[in-house]
């Protein structure tokens, strides 16, 4: 007898809640960074730049392993790649800890990136697999809501370590440096993600691409088709080209050999999540408030204030994205995104600078920049945070869903490297004032990116797209 449908929505629930825990390793290992930035630059003797570098060496990572998980997890299966994943995220925060020189912590920062760029592209591809369409939305958005928990746990964890050891190059317990405590956390939820990978279903649509079709019947009738798993395993199949499996070349249109039109919708979409400078936020936060004004203790504080604000946002576009649909989310978060945007743009810019280069706000701009940045949060966190990984998880059909996002994953984490690395230099040279004018026009393009290219696809299954 069939399990009721509550119950094989529970499953699915859980299911995906274990998958999520690569996004919150994700968010974790991201925003961790945020703040050892002065501490790193202390310990290696870094310049500005090479400080950069450290902060930014992960995303080359993050690009290499979003290129190769999907490649890997076609040819092994979703849940091996995952498995992979833990390990790396483990190993990576015990050697950054550990590291004696700028050269050893980027090695294992690089490490951790491929973790997370695995983590960014087959997470989400997971969960929308085994998700029934009804729900595929609210699931696949519970990757960028693991991120943003794993940032806020990272921006918590980091403030607790600092407040009770004086500052993030204070020496803490057993001899070693805050900062290393902090990167050392990330051990933790890596260890409970290699445990619970243990005990989920490998992807249905995996198991039919690599002909193991009593296995995906198995899992689609316990998880979503009870009654139809045979026809649901046809109609798998016949989205899949004969002859062989998913593989790069299928990226390249039979009659043109051109990249087919909806990979580069892909791309353009993920590189704009990027551009409209986010993680500068996340990386820098710390950085940034100080550049204009405040303390370390108030800027880790505001780092909080910024993560609340991100969790409140993403549970409204759990509550949204399949009710509302995913275009109308990105096209108001990009709205909210360009005037919250332009009105930073404008206090950084007009604000004063005093005779140690940072700026000065008073306690009325300082009050405004604060809403004004969170409200960004908001618009970003609530549209096209989420939205991307829901919308690259299910555009692409079955035959070339790994391919498609290998090649768009690496796009977005070449340019957050890109951001990333810039915005040391911009902060330098031009001030905060023109950095945020230039993500409001990155922010303003993307309105009209998404309203001609891209199609909705709330309510469909992944077949049917």
């Amino acid at each position: 007898m069939a399990r009721p449908r509550s119950f094989r929505n529970l499953q699915v629930v859980f299911i995906s809640l274990a998958a999520a825990i690569g996004g919150f390793l994700f968010g974790f290992d991201s925003g961790v960074i945020n703040g050892t930035v002065d501490a790193l630059q202390a310990a290696f003797h870094s310049t500005s730049a090479g400080s950069g570098f450290n902060v930014a060496s992960i995303l080359l990572g993050c690009a290499v392993g979003a290129f190769l998980a999907g490649n890997l997890a076609d040819k092994f299966g979703r849940r091996p790649v995952m498995l992979l994943a833990a390990i790396f995220f483990a190993v990576s925060a015990w050697g950054s800890g550990i590291a004696s020189g700028s050269t050893e912590f980027v090695l294992y920062r690089i490490l951790g990136g491929f973790a997370i760029g695995a983590a960014s592209v087959i997470c989400p591809t997971y969960i929308s697999e085994i998700a029934p369409a009804h729900l595929r939305g609210r699931l696949a958005s519970l990757q960028q809501l693991a991120i943003i928990f794993g940032l806020s746990a990272s921006f918590f964890s980091n403030y607790l370590i600092v407040r009770a050891s004086g500052g993030s190059q204070a020496v803490f317990w057993w001899g070693f440096q805050s900062w290393q405590w902090m990167l050392w956390v990330n051990m933790l939820p890596a260890i409970l993600f290699a445990v619970t990978l243990v005990f989920i279903p490998e992807s249905p649509r995996f198991l039919v691409a690599a002909g193991r079709l009593k296995q995906a019947r198995d899992v689609l009738a316990k998880l979503s088709h009870p009654d139809d798993a045979d026809r649901k395993v046809e109609e798998i199949r016949s989205t899949l080209a004969a002859g062989h499996r998913p593989r790069m070349s299928d990226l390249l249109d039979s009659g043109s050999g051109r990249i087919q039109p909806i990979v580069w919708v892909g791309i353009g979409l993920a590189c704009l999540q990027q551009l409209v400078g986010i993680n500068v936020v996340f990386y820098y936060g710390a950085t940034l408030w100080q550049a204009a004004g405040f303390t370390e203790a108030d800027a880790l504080a505001i780092n909080l204030i910024s993560g609340t604000v991100n969790i409140v946002a993403t549970f409204v576009a759990i509550a949204l994205i399949d009710r509302v649909g995913r275009k109308p989310l990105l096209l108001w978060g990009s709205i909210g995104m360009v005037l919250s945007l332009g009105l930073l743009a404008v206090i950084f810019g007009k604000a004063a600078v005093d005779v140690s280069g940072r700026l000065v706000l008073s306690a009325g701009e300082g009050r405004t920049a604060l809403v004004s940045a969170n409200v960004y949060v908001f618009f970003f966190c609530v549209s096209w945070g989420p939205v991307l990984w829901v919308m690259l998880s299910e555009m692409f059909k079955n035959q070339i869903r790994g391919a498609a996002l290998a090649v768009s994953g690496f796009a977005l984490w070449v340019t957050n490297f890109i951001v990333t690395m810039t915005f040391p230099i911009l902060l330098a040279k031009a001030g905060l004032g023109v950095a945020y004018g230039i993500y409001c026009g990155f922010a303003l393009i993307s309105i009209f990116f998404m309203l001609r290219f891209t199609k909705e696809t709330k309510g469909l299954t992944l077949e049917e797209m």
